[in-house]
């Protein structure tokens, strides 16, 4: 079966098409409307090279190095002696998806038209996006300006037959990968190795995938903290559209919004209708105002993403309708740094509060349940320590929501004196992403053992349907076991879209 096709032209791609071609679940194509303009900017770089006026990055140096006049005959040699030394990055390679969406939005910044490079050379990109062929690249090694410079050097290497790719599950030689799939390294011509290396594709390639699942996280946030909220036999009622409409921030509004469509049809909020508790404590009260405020820091983050995507992020960038070619500061990665600290810090924000709703499940005094949720509570410990475990995570996501995008190192002999550090911002994103999936799969754990302490009054539609599908998955602790393979088997209903397609499904969401 031919899989959907995907357009590209430099100006509409979609974060969420971003993810489609990371699965490898769509053919990429270039629009014929941006064919034409990769072959305009082409002849002109043509002319200036065929002529004598120095052009930075076509006939000089790079860096420090842009005073060096370079031969014509030398053109093709600096232009493989680039990528070649470029290509200094260190670490583990980039996830398959994450170097996929790399591959994808290095070829949707070439079809804008501004970065000279041939038809030919970007046709062999889009060849080795459709056919697989993904070329290995170490994570570690920008500064995000000038650009993602090592991280894309790696991916140009494989377009002349250098360094490795994956292809079909073996990690091989590039040259032998382009074989199996039948494609031919090029020779690049002027400009070309710069027009491969210079932008902000790295960060936002890990950025992106990292965004969109945030976004999740906070919508699972939502269900986590409803499930705790019934667990606990907490209020419904600050969660009253009355009291967000006298604040208006939108996030709140949403939250609230989504917390009164999970909780529709609660029995257990008729239980205790009548109780004498006053107020929750803020975990379970403040959720709208604290899950809210995430949301909006996420907002702010994706705009900057869907801006960045469709942005021509070279150095020099060709401009045909002027025959100029002139040398600018489009890759620095600033604006993407920092929404990328915005989302780990919201992320936190999201894992803290997480950790202290666990805290009121497995203290007795707080929730006026067994300690720790355990059934002959001495014997067994219970939940005891996933809730140190959560902890431990929130302390590490703290650290690392240190922002990386008030950080700058100057290199380049001083040239480059101030960079965006925005690959940094979108690794330790990815790894409190990691970390927050893992504090809220630990209370939606826990809640759901809370919940079979008030069996058989039902919880709310969104609550019911997630405690259901986890005791499919992970059975009541009736006394103790390992926990981290039920941590697990929550995580994989999480990261698989599961659980949270059933609570659509069961709230009318989906």
């Amino acid at each position: 079966m031919s899989r959907p096709r995907l357009l590209i032209d430099g100006d509409t791609l979609k974060l969420e098409e971003i993810l489609q071609v990371a699965q490898h679940a769509v053919t990429v194509e270039l629009a014929p409307e941006a064919a034409a303009r990769v072959k305009a900017s082409r002849e002109l770089v043509d002319r200036v090279a065929a002529g004598d006026a120095p052009s930075y990055g076509i006939n000089t140096g790079f860096g420090t190095l842009a005073e060096v006049r370079i031969d014509k005959k030398d053109l093709r040699e600096l232009q493989r002696n680039l990528i070649l030394s470029h290509a200094a990055g260190v670490g583990a390679p980039l996830p398959l998806p994450e170097a996929r969406a790399l591959l994808l939005l290095r070829c949707n910044v070439l079809a804008k038209g501004y970065s000279g490079i041939r038809p030919e050379t970007l046709a062999l990109a889009l060849e080795m996006l459709n056919r697989g062929v993904v070329p290995v690249v170490p994570e570690r090694g920008s500064v995000g300006a000038s650009g993602d410079l090592a991280p894309l050097a790696h991916l140009a290497l494989v377009f002349i037959g250098e360094g490795e790719a994956f292809y079909q599950g073996e990690r091989l030689p590039a040259a032998q990968a382009l074989e199996r799939a039948g494609l031919q390294p090029v020779v690049l011509e002027a400009k070309e190795g710069l027009a491969l290396v210079n932008g902000t594709q790295a960060m936002c390639a890990v950025g992106t995938l990292l965004q969109l699942r945030a976004e999740m996280l906070a919508e699972l946030a939502d269900l986590a903290g409803a499930m705790t909220l019934e667990g606990l036999l907490g209020s419904h009622k600050p969660f009253i559209p009355e009291i967000q409409d006298v604040r208006a921030h939108e996030g709140q509004k949403a939250c609230a919004a989504h917390l009164r469509e999970l909780l529709v049809d609660s029995a257990l909020v008729e239980s205790h209708v009548n109780c004498s508790k006053v107020q929750d404590p803020y975990s379970l009260r403040c959720m709208p105002q604290v899950h809210g405020a995430a949301r909006e820091g996420l907002a702010f983050a994706r705009r900057i993403l869907q801006v960045e995507i469709n942005s021509a992020t070279d150095n020099p960038l060709v401009f045909v309708e002027t025959e100029r070619i002139v040398s600018g500061g489009n890759f620095h990665g600033q604006p993407v740094s920092l929404a990328l600290d915005v989302t780990a810090m919201a992320l936190t924000q999201l894992s803290a509060i997480s950790e202290r709703r666990v805290e009121q499940l497995v203290n007795p005094s707080l929730s006026g349940l067994p300690p720790f949720l355990a059934k002959n509570s001495g014997l067994n410990s219970g939940f005891m320590i996933a809730q140190v475990t959560s902890a431990a995570l929130v302390a590490e996501s703290r650290v690392l929501s240190h922002p990386a995008s008030v950080d700058s190192i100057p290199s380049s002999a001083g040239r480059e004196d101030h960079v965006s550090m925005g690959m940094t911002a979108a690794l330790k994103g990815r790894q409190v992403a990691d970390f927050t999936r893992s504090c809220l799969a630990i209370e939606l754990l826990v809640a759901a053992q809370a919940l079979d302490y008030r069996q058989p009054t039902r919880a709310g539609k969104g609550p019911q349907a997630a405690y259901e599908l986890i005791r499919s998955k992970v059975p009541t602790m009736e006394k103790d076991r390992e926990l981290h393979r039920d941590i697990s088997a929550v995580s994989a209903l999480i990261d698989s879209g599961e659980l949270l397609n059933a609570v659509r499904a069961a709230t009318r969401r989906a």
